[in-house]
């Protein structure tokens, strides 16, 4: 047996073992470490017992939650996330989109099947990470997880041209979803090196190595422009946020020295070749073409005003443009997570996910001016800013690909979403059932008992 296939095996009957014997929220982080690790798509895999260990993962989660429901309910109930009642709503739309309007019902039917597994892992880990130390974990695995697709890449090498092929995750196979998928680490990781002791510094610098010399690798321009719409709204805070601690300011400026000698250190003339491409937004190579495919999503919403259900528009897509337009694909996607959003599940179904993604960044700004009004250390502060900028930087990606069911834009969802739990809600909670105390009577206190 190899070692990969040794050391996978360890995670996962560890991940197990953790789960029963330290916390349900380690069967989550399994579930995140199969999901990075992908052993049915890697060389090792033929050396592990052939099961699916994403699906063991995911009965570990339920059974764990259902075993000790009560318990993870007081810390964590649905109900007080606004965010997830929205999601249940999209969810619903896509079944709903199934019986009305989804214009190929079998590709739509089993994808939607998919979904609705992804909307009950988020659901269960919502419960199972309701503590600021699971939070903290699951980021971790998150990290981990990417930083072994950036060494992947590195040994692996520009294998398809000038990028990286057939290092990709379960849902996102194509060097495009996975260099997206590695775009929220940058500012998650800018936060810890940023707060944590010498020894998590360290730990992030090598992390944050091999993660970027993968982006580099891979060569995503939308990646590209999504590390900086997460990165650069982070650092402006830590310069001109009202919320200091002694140092931040000088601190922030040798994050963003180190940063940018590392980038250029990493980055190669193939790199800045293809980013150059941006420049010219008429020229193709651009991706400005993509812009027509968007465009044409109105064209169909005006004969299909629902939507057109998954893989509608790919169906549709030789009748509204010529072979040229396509790029001589027939079934031609629209290569963008908001228009396939909207195309998918139409005007009211995308409308319902933004009011999601609003709902939980209100949900996180009042979060964050609570815990500044309460005077609390910054480092909760800034953690959820940091996931805020990691769920922004997966959009700002993402708008290039069709992700809108990814696995890894949820995850940022969730994430968030666990940490306005766990950094004020459960505290207004907890304030809320404080009955105050009676008027009219002095309550005697534990230093004056003795002399009344």
């Amino acid at each position: 047996m190899s070692k990969f296939a040794l050391l996978f095996m360890l995670l996962f009957f560890g991940g197990v073992v953790a789960t029963f014997a330290y916390s349900g929220s380690a069967s989550f982080l399994l579930y995140q470490l199969v999901y990075f690790l992908n052993p049915d798509a890697r060389w090792w895999s033929a050396q592990i017992p052939g099961i699916s260990y994403s699906f063991v993962a995911s009965i570990l989660m339920i059974g764990t939650l259902a075993m000790g429901y009560r318990r993870y309910t007081e810390k964590s109930p649905w109900t007080a996330q606004p965010a997830l009642k929205w999601l249940v709503v999209l969810l619903l739309f896509y079944y709903l989109a199934y019986v009305l309007f989804a214009l190929d019902p079998v590709i739509h039917k089993r994808f939607t099947i998919d979904f609705t597994k992804l909307v009950i892992i988020v659901f269960v880990a919502y419960k199972l990470l309701n503590s600021k130390r699971a939070l903290a974990a699951s980021i971790w695995a998150y990290l981990i997880g990417a930083t072994y697709i950036g060494y992947l890449a590195t040994i692996t090498g520009r294998n398809s041209g000038d990028r990286v092929e057939g290092i990709g995750l379960v849902d996102s196979p194509d060097a495009n979803g996975v260099a997206a998928a590695l775009v929220p680490a940058g500012v998650l990781l800018l936060y810890y090196a940023w707060m944590g002791n010498w020894k998590v510094r360290l730990l992030a610098v090598i992390c944050g190595a091999l993660i970027a010399n993968g982006l580099v690798l891979i060569n995503s321009r939308g990646a590209f422009l999504g590390s900086v719409a997460g990165v650069a709204p982070f650092l402006l805070s830590m310069f001109f946020s009202r919320y200091q601690r002694r140092g931040q300011r000088p601190m922030a400026l040798l994050i963003a020295i180190v940063g940018l000698s590392g980038a250029l250190y990493v980055t190669d003339a193939q790199f800045w070749e293809r980013m150059n491409t941006l420049q010219n937004l008429e020229s193709k190579e651009s991706g400005a073409g993509r812009v027509t495919f968007w465009l044409k999503t109105f064209d169909m919403l005006e004969d299909h005003p629902m939507g057109m259900g998954i893989y509608g528009y790919n169906r549709l897509a030789p009748l509204y443009m010529d072979d040229e337009t396509r790029g001589g694909v027939e079934f031609r996607s629209v290569h963008s997570l908001w228009f396939q959003g909207l195309s998918e599940v139409g005007p009211l179904g995308f409308l319902v996910f933004l009011t999601m993604l609003v709902s939980l960044y209100r949900t996180s700004r009042k979060a964050r001016h609570w815990l500044r009004a309460e005077g609390g250390d910054n480092r909760t502060y800034f953690q959820l800013l940091a996931l805020e900028c990691a769920l922004l930087s997966y959009l700002a990606a993402a708008t290039f690909i069709n992700q809108f069911r990814a696995e890894i834009l949820y995850w940022m969802i969730l994430l968030l979403a666990v940490g306005t739990n766990v950094h004020y809600l459960q505290h207004v909670r907890v304030s809320a059932d404080t009955p105050a105390p009676r008027r009219g009577r002095t309550p005697v206190s534990e230093s004056t008992a003795g002399t009344l």
